[in-house]
């Protein structure tokens, strides 16, 4: 147990050195220069409402697509860099197994979102202090904490397609992923109204497969102050852990049958 855990250590954190030292700051530094830019030109657009509820709104998406960018482009790439590199060969001849493989990828890369979105929500702080635009912390901290965990997620999902595709493939099918959890209440919805059984039933199944992210996307409630309760927030929180643990364990299970 105890080696288990120290080789998926060694993994995350050599995942994390690389992925925060060649990607994350960039990252950081382009949303900084964003936000301060937005909050200079916004209110010269928008008629004082910047002042309530644009900036804020701009802030929170930005931490999220930002987020979005880094787990998606380099999850899928993770695995595939060593399958190109041939490292994989070198760390599958150690005692090290798939399944620790997958999981110290995951969280070395979850913990470089974990990082930069945390520097992110204090760019995103200093400004609304800054701009003296009022906000409520304690529903920005919340959704800030659902936010990285839908990253986490998507972490999981990317890294998954990464392991049994091309990077290219991988990519475009966690892209998809994404827009189709978004949308996966009103694909149900969209098929209720065809009154068409085999399309329902088709709706209805992507409904179960696919993770529902409007379950974790608090960026509007937040900005409103308008978050579910406190029941609601910690049924949707053990949703998005269980569909992490599930989607790395069938990653893992995928991925040791693959032959190199």
């Amino acid at each position: 147990m105890f080696r288990t855990i120290r080789r998926v250590k060694v993994i995350a954190s050599n995942v994390f050195r690389e992925v925060f030292r060649e990607r994350a700051l960039y990252l950081l530094g382009f949303y900084a220069i964003a936000l301060g830019l937005a909050a200079r030109l916004l209110p010269e657009v928008s008629a004082g409402l910047a002042d309530r509820k644009i900036l804020p709104d701009v802030g929170l998406a930005g931490i999220h697509i930002l987020g979005l960018v880094l787990a998606i482009f380099v999850g899928t790439g993770l695995i595939n860099k060593e399958i190109e590199k041939r490292t994989v060969l070198v760390l599958m001849a150690k005692p090290v197994s798939r399944s620790e493989f997958i999981v110290g990828k995951h969280i070395g890369l979850s913990a470089v979102l974990a990082v930069l979105v945390a520097a992110m929500t204090a760019i995103y702080l200093i400004v609304m202090e800054m701009t003296k635009i009022s906000y409520d912390m304690q529903p920005t901290m919340i959704t800030i904490g659902f936010m990285w965990l839908l990253l986490s997620l998507m972490t999981a999902v990317a890294i998954g397609f990464g392991g049994m595709m091309s990077s290219l493939l991988a990519t475009l099918m966690t892209v998809a992923v994404y827009f189709m959890g978004t949308l996966s209440g009103d694909l149900v919805n969209l098929g209720k109204l065809t009154e068409n059984l085999v399309i329902e039933q088709m709706t209805q199944a992507f409904y179960l497969i696919l993770p529902d992210f409007s379950r974790l996307d608090l960026k509007n409630q937040a900005v409103y102050s308008l978050l579910p309760s406190n029941e609601i927030l910690l049924q949707n929180a053990g949703y998005g852990v269980l569909y992490i643990v599930l989607v790395l364990t069938i990653s893992s299970i995928l991925f040791s049958a693959r032959e190199f």
